[in-house]
């Protein structure tokens, strides 16, 4: 997998001045957090889930989720699981031996414990093909986040004793950050503490965490018209910020992504390419992502996808400045390559760290190339 593979040589010389790097499953798992970029959801009940992947890698999708949780009705659930398997399947069999294969890296939303467990044993090695899965609700007041890691290794034991499953890489998981108990003032703190310390003492197993803002506007009965950013909405902006605080220091490692974007048109054809008005509020909302220390951001639609990861691509400018902060042979300060600012050496270390990873998930821009030029060369 390689962020903006379908560009030809040619078009990656033009425009970047350091291409993406090619990433897999065996890839730093800290490289392939970053390198998440938009994360396209998908309810489990689509017909043409197994094309919907396909279609979606081909364009540029580089992780996507097939949902059995919030999207799917109840009553409609033992439907959703058997299609998620079913496509699982067809992808194994179409695409799931191939080392150059673009698929994107695929996750589960399940409900629960038991049914990540179930679905494991019911797919064998159909759910080779997946990275993980994503745990909705998350929290470990009630011991809900051990019951996911427990079941996680019960899954692990299994599949290792399994020929057909043993040498598949194993699964990640990617908690989502979204119950009441998070955004209520009063029991804010003790989660988010309970919620790290379990993460921490299952590392390994944590891709990223993600955040489910619109679980955190429901509370309040809230939601964001496009026209405004999520950090406009303050009740949930001070929940973005202590989840960072808590979740998001340097020396921890974990990536924490930015919430979903649910609103979306079928004309993106005005403006410039995909840039229609429409989106000018998703754009500044993913340069507020990126401002607070989030990365790649939760899609329900193909068309946010370019837009996403265009504004994920580390700029020359930004990529002279880390490189400069990191091979610096002091600890002082001095001023920026560009000569229109100072970089301090041990202050922004971590910064330039975080961006020179994010230079080798999404590339470097060439001197002049612009998000606008990058959203021009994706597929429409």
């Amino acid at each position: 997998m390689r962020h903006f593979s379908f560009l030809p040589d040619s078009v990656l010389a033009e425009i970047f001045h350091r291409v993406p790097e090619t990433m897999g499953p065996s890839s730093d798992p800290e490289l392939l957090a970053v390198a998440l970029g938009a994360t396209l959801y998908s309810p489990g009940t689509r017909t043409t889930l197994a094309d919907d992947v396909l279609k979606a890698g081909s364009r540029g999708c580089f992780s996507q989720v097939l949902c059995l949780e919030d999207s799917i009705p109840d009553k409609e659930l033992d439907m959703a699981e058997e299609n998620v398997l079913d496509a699982l399947r067809t992808l194994n069999a179409t695409h799931g031996h191939q080392p150059d294969s673009e698929l994107p890296m695929l996750f589960v939303r399940v409900r629960n414990p038991a049914q990540m467990v179930s679905l494991a044993r019911r797919g064998g090695d159909a759910l080779n093909v997946l990275t993980g899965f994503t745990l909705p609700k998350f929290e470990n007041d009630t011991g809900l986040g051990q019951r996911y890691f427990d079941s996680l290794a019960e899954i692990h034991r299994f599949r290792e004793a399994d020929d057909a499953t043993k040498s598949a890489a194993r699964f990640k998981l990617m908690p989502i950050l979204e119950s009441p108990s998070i955004i209520h003032v009063e029991t804010r703190t003790q989660t988010l503490t309970r919620v790290v310390e379990v993460i921490k003492k299952h590392r390994e197993d944590v891709l990223a965490v993600r955040i489910g803002a619109t679980d955190f506007s429901s509370v309040f009965g809230l939601r964001r018209p496009r026209e405004l950013t999520i950090y406009d909405v303050q009740v949930v902006a001070s929940v973005i910020s202590d989840i960072v605080n808590v979740l998001g220091r340097p020396e921890d490692g974990l990536i924490i992504t930015g919430p979903v974007w649910e609103h979306f048109t079928h004309d993106v054809s005005t403006g410039s390419g995909h840039h229609s008005g429409n989106l000018a509020s998703l754009s500044r909302e993913i340069r507020l992502d990126h401002a607070n220390g989030l990365l790649g951001k939760t899609v329900i639609h193909p068309t946010h996808v370019p837009l996403v990861n265009a504004l994920s691509v580390v700029s020359h400018e930004e990529f002279m400045d880390a490189s400069d902060i990191v091979n610096a042979d002091h600890d002082g300060a001095m001023a920026s390559s560009y000569s229109n600012k100072m970089n301090e050496i041990k202050p922004h270390r971590a910064w330039a760290e975080r961006t020179l990873l994010r230079a080798a998930a999404f590339g470097v821009a060439a001197p002049g190339t612009t998000f606008i030029d990058l959203l021009e060369a994706s597929p429409r």
